[in-house]
């Protein structure tokens, strides 16, 4: 038998309002590489999802994503710059949290969903 060999993992998304959620999307610097009607492929630097025309409440307030960077004190501090509630309304950003196994900060994107913004510790 094979091995698998996975090149990566693209997790789909909803939100309460498609071209909201993807004006949030590219102002964060995500590329919209492909979209259809109802469909959006999203990308950056080679991690993406799919984000749907499509809420279920209980799906889209209780989804969490984790996206792992190596500055995460520069991350955070280009996500304020962008003055996202200016735009997004409902998005949250909290500060930087320690933890034993690393740091995060969470973003809320304008539908809820929960994203962790994080660094492990070496």
């Amino acid at each position: 038998m094979e091995t698998i060999k996975p090149k990566g993992i693209r997790p789909f998304i909803g939100c309460a309002d498609f071209e909201e959620a993807k004006g949030f999307y590219r102002q964060l610097g995500f590329v919209e590489n492909w979209s259809g009607s109802d469909m959006s492929y999203f990308d950056l630097k080679g991690f993406g999802f799919y984000l749907q025309d499509a809420y279920v409440q209980e799906w889209v307030e209780n989804m969490m994503l984790f996206l792992e960077v190596d500055n995460l004190e520069t991350t955070l501090e280009h996500f304020k710059s962008l003055n996202l509630k200016t735009n997004f309304p409902k998005v949250r950003i909290s500060e930087i949290i320690h933890n034993d196994w690393g740091s995060e900060f969470y973003l809320h994107d304008p539908s809820g969903i929960l994203w962790h913004i994080g660094q492990f510790n070496s």
